[in-house]
């Protein structure tokens, strides 16, 4: 009666996967366990050999395991989704220390992980934070989440699925794994409600409704543990029942390869600002202004993102301070504030934290220049003299202004001083160019000369022959 029970347990998690899906995680298995020659197994036609099979040493599949993903994954990744599978309890035994792996465990392991809601992930997910039974302290969540955010970025390396992103045009990803794990962290919360922060976090103990919870309001956990089985152990990683979650996890990247850049994002907050982005402009990011190509000119920085769509603008101070804002409108110059609620504000170095519209007022947007009686630059959030993002026409000056918020987005100060000074910046088209820039065509006189094209722009009078060409991409093969 158990053994019947046993199977339709595994019978119910083997019904969620496609018949393709199947054959996908039979192959995978019997790789794992040595026993790729299994005629039955290669037809979809398992054995009882073959469906129950388990291993005679419980520490074999950790070294197959450790094998088969040294390269695609971490091996402390590999030890921790060896403790996963171990966690899955079929018979209702209580687990010895050498626990065996059976078919049915590794079948319940990935569908509670692939197809599962929190409540099924649970169990897996304590068990790959903590070996043993129990509450887990807020020190072995962090480093269990620092692991996955690593193992995402070593894996989408190794399996080339960064689009045209790599670590050597991005800033270093270890100090993005530690900035992102703690955005994360900052959301864990004990069954009163409160959040604990800093070291008193790092020695709180988490019971497993706690982490549910966590698991249930984070969805970059769920995400990520996807993308590390399906890329890491290469199994359901090319079918059509991927979430558009995983699907545009990274974007697109465009206008960076080539040119000796490295940009000021690194691939765990491209990651999580995208994930922040609407979700018909979080496919692709193309680089329309960099300080470091194209100078330190205002005039340079209007003519490269004018009508160019949404944009994400990005910049560091002189203090090393990493922030910027998403704007959901085209940039137009006029002494009007634009764009829509959909603005956001941003930070990624010393921290990684988005901060959305407060619904206080509509200063979502800012770009003029040439005024006499209005400020003249670039700004996000606040107001006129106090924005919450400010970028001087003065190119090189600007401020950070909340006391102790941003009234448009609850941002607090995001450089290091209130007033600072620029040192490098970047401006990233979200999404698909306007239809505006979509034919290709002969150059203008005024395309070797951004400024005057910027000036005709503040003028009103933008060229009438935008419309008919594209400017000519210059790595067109990025993505």
């Amino acid at each position: 009666r158990m053994g019947n029970a046993e199977s339709n347990v595994y019978q119910n998690h083997l019904s969620r996967f496609l018949p393709e899906e199947q054959s996908d995680i039979d192959e995978l298995f019997d790789t794992l366990s040595g026993s790729s020659g299994s005629a039955g197994a290669k037809n979809g036609k398992a054995t009882k050999k073959t469906l129950f099979f388990i291993f005679e040493v419980c520490s074999l599949l950790l070294i197959w395991l450790q094998a088969y993903m040294r390269e695609p994954l971490p091996e402390q990744m590999s030890a921790r989704l060896y403790n996963g599978m171990k966690s899955i309890d079929l018979t209702g035994k209580s687990s010895g220390l050498c626990e065996q792996i059976a078919k049915e465990q590794f079948v319940v392991f990935m569908s509670n992980l692939l197809k599962g809601n929190a409540d099924e992930k649970i169990t897996i997910i304590m068990r790959m934070i903590s070996k043993t039974e129990g509450p887990v302290k807020g020190k072995q969540i962090q480093e269990f989440t620092e692991d996955l955010i690593m193992s995402v970025v070593h894996v989408l390396n190794y399996r080339k699925e960064l689009k045209g992103w790599s670590l050597e045009n991005t800033r270093d990803s270890a100090s993005g794994v530690k900035t992102l794990a703690s955005q994360l962290l900052s959301e864990l919360k004990l069954a009163d409600g409160t959040k604990p922060v800093g070291p008193q976090l790092m020695e709180t103990s988490f019971d497993e409704s706690a982490i549910q919870d966590w698991v249930y309001r984070v969805p970059q956990i769920s995400v990520f543990l996807s993308v590390v089985i399906r890329q890491g152990l290469h199994v359901l990683h090319s079918l059509p029942d991927q979430t558009k979650d995983i699907v545009n996890l990274v974007p697109g990247c465009k206008g960076i390869k080539g040119r000796g850049l490295v940009s000021l994002f690194d691939i765990p907050s491209i990651v999580y600002i995208n994930s922040h982005l609407p979700a018909e402009l979080q496919h692709k990011w193309q680089l329309l202004f960099s300080s470091r190509l194209h100078g330190e000119s205002f005039s340079q920085l209007c003519a490269h993102i004018v009508n160019k769509g949404p944009c994400i603008v990005i910049l560091k101070d002189l203090d090393g301070y990493i922030f910027g804002g998403f704007a959901s409108h085209t940039w137009e110059v006029k002494p009007q504030f634009q764009g829509d609620n959909r603005c956001f504000l941003f930070s990624v170095f010393p921290s990684l934290a988005v901060y959305t519209y407060t619904g206080y007022n509509d200063h979502y947007m800012y770009l003029n220049h040439g005024q006499q009686t209005m400020p003249n630059g670039l700004g996000m959030g606040g107001q006129h003299e106090y924005f919450g993002l400010w970028i001087d026409s003065d190119y090189g000056k600007g401020h950070s202004k909340a006391k102790p918020r941003c009234t448009t987005y609850n941002s607090p100060q995001l450089s290091a001083k209130e007033d600072f000074t620029l040192d490098v910046m970047e401006v990233w088209a979200v999404g698909d160019l306007p239809e505006r820039t979509g034919t290709k065509g002969k150059k203008s006189i005024l395309d070797v000369d951004p400024e005057a094209q910027a000036l005709l722009e503040m003028a009103g009078k933008p060229r009438q022959s935008e419309g008919l060409r594209e400017p000519v991409e210059e790595d067109e093969d990025d993505d």
